[in-house]
C-alpha cells in the first residue's frame, strides 16, 4: 500500500516540536510496534524529549504513522542527515523521510526483489547505498540522490546464495571494500551462519568469505553486526557475533589488500550473551557494544582498535540494542527491544552518564503504552 505516512500529524504536534528544537532539547525519533499481546497492532515513528534535564523528557512530541503490516525495523541517516531511510521486514520497501523540511515529506521506494530489508549503508560520497536483504541473501545497490534501486548482488540460479541471510554491512571507501555479515534464517532465526563475506564496493564483486568462530563447523555463531572502526589505521572492522557471544576484529592489510580476522572478547566470560550493536564515540578511542541478555552497554577502550580493551559492562535493561551518543557525548541512549522476542524486550530507553559510567534515567513511555521501540537515533541539529 502506498501511501503518504505524514498525512496522520496533527497539527498541534507541530508547536510542540517547533518549541522543543528552540529550547534545543535532545529529540530522539524511534520506530515502534505493538507488542505481541496486544489486541490491535500498530506501529508508527515517535519523537521523544530523552534529554534528562528537560522539562518534557520523556514526552512524545510527534508520532508518525506507518503501515501497521510493515514491520518497520531500523532508521539509518544518510551522510549529511539529510534523510532517514526506514527499513522493513514485512515489505519489500523503503520509506525515506526527508530531515531539511519540516512538516517532514515521506516517500515510499520500491526494492523488487529485496525480503526483509534490514542494513542500509552509504558511500563516503554520499552517492550510493547498500542494502541488505536477509530474506533473499540479495544486496541492492542504489542512488542515493534519487533513491533508485540500480543493481541487485545475487548468485546465478541455480546456486547457493552469495551470502546466507546477509544482515549487517559496513563499507569503506578509501580501500574500496565492503564487509557483509551472514546470520540467521528470518522466517525461524535458525540455520545461523558463520562467515563475513568481503565485496569490491565500485563493482560488487564478491571477492572472499572468512569464518568468524574458533569452534568446528557448522559452529552456528550468526555474526550480526559489522562496523568499520573510523579512526584506524590500517582500517579495521568490529563484528558482534550474535549466538556465540563474540566480538572479532578484521584488520586491513595494505600490502595483501585483503583481511585478517581474529576473536576480541567473549561475552560468556562474563555471563551475558547476544551482543549486537556497535558505536564509536567522536574520536574513536571509544567502543560501545550493547549484549542484550540480560542487557548491557560493554565499553572499551579502542585506542587499538585490532586489540580493544574491556572497560566496564554498564547495566541496561532486557534487548539492550541499539545505542546512539548525544552529541557533546555526554549521555548515551540504548532502546532495549529486540524483535519482540521474550525477555528481550523491556521496551525502554536507558540514559546512560557517559562520564559516571551508570545508567541514569529510563523513558518508559513505548513501554508504557504497550509498544516495543526497535531502533533509535537523534534527530539532526539545527533539524
Amino acid at each position: 500500500m502506498k501511501r503518504s505516512c505524514c498525512s496522520g500529524l496533527v497539527a498541534s504536534c507541530f508547536f510542540v516540536l517547533f518549541a522543543s528544537l528552540a529550547q534545543a532539547e535532545l529529540l530522539a525519533m524511534l520506530n515502534y510496534e505493538s507488542k505481541p499481546e496486544q489486541m490491535t497492532r500498530k506501529e508508527g515513528l515517535a519523537i521523544l524529549d530523552v534529554d534528562p534535564k528537560s522539562q518534557t523528557f520523556g514526552k512524545m512530541l510527534m508520532d508518525i504513522p506507518l503501515p501497521p503490516d510493515l514491520v518497520a525495523h531500523h532508521i539509518y541517516y544518510n551522510r549529511d542527515q539529510s534523510k532517514a531511510y526506514v527499513t522493513a521486514l514485512g515489505k519489500s520497501i523503503l520509506h525515506v523521510l526527508e530531515m531539511t523540511r519540516f512538516p517532514y515529506r515521506m516517500k515510499v521506494v520500491e526494492t523488487p526483489g529485496c525480503q526483509m530489508l534490514e542494513d542500509i549503508v552509504f558511500s563516503q560520497d554520499n552517492r550510493t547505498w547498500y542494502l541488505t536483504c536477509m530474506g533473499s541473501s540479495t544486496v541492492v545497490i542504489g542512488d542515493a540522490t534519487t533513491d533508485k534501486p540500480l543493481k541487485t548482488v545475487s548468485a546465478p540460479a541455480p546456486g547457493p546464495p552469495f551470502i546466507s541471510y546477509p544482515h549487517g554491512i559496513s563499507v569503506h571507501s578509501g580501500i574500496d571494500r565492503i564487509l557483509i555479515t551472514s546470520t540467521v534464517r528470518p522466517s525461524d532465526l535458525g540455520d545461523p551462519g558463520e562467515t563475513v563475506t568481503v565485496l569490491e564496493a565500485s563493482s560488487g564483486k564478491v571477492l572472499s568469505t572468512h569464518k568468524v568462530s574458533m569452534k568446528p563447523s557448522p559452529s552456528k555463531a550468526a555474526p550480526v553486526e559489522v562496523m568499520f572502526s573510523h579512526a584506524a589505521e590500517p582500517p579495521v572492522a568490529h563484528i558482534t557475533v550474535m549466538l556465540e557471544g563474540t566480538l572479532w576484529a578484521g584488520v586491513w592489510n595494505p600490502n595483501s589488500k585483503d583481511f585478517r580476522f581474529q576473536q576480541v572478547d567473549d561475552y560468556s566470560a562474563r555471563g551475558h550473551g547476544m551482543p549486537l550493536e556497535i558505536l564509536y564515540n567522536r574520536k574513536g578511542d571509544r567502543l560501545f557494544v550493547t549484549t542484550a541478555k540480560p542487557g548491557h552497554v560493554n565499553v572499551y577502550d579502542n585506542a587499538d582498535p585490532q586489540h580493544p580493551k574491556f572497560l566496564k559492562a554498564i547495566p541496561a535493561a532486557p534487548g539492550a540494542h541499539h545505542l546512539v551518543l548525544s552529541p557533546d557525548e555526554q549521555y548515551l541512549f540504548v532502546q532495549n527491544s529486540l524483535l519482540n522476542l521474550p525477555g528481550m524486550s523491556d521496551g525502554s530507553i536507558t540514559v546512560i552518564d557517559v562520564t559516571q559510567g551508570k545508567a541514569i534515567a529510563s523513558v518508559d513511555t513505548l513501554k508504557n503504552q504497550g509498544f516495543n521501540p526497535n531502533s533509535i537515533v537523534l534527530l539532526p541539529a539545527g533539524h
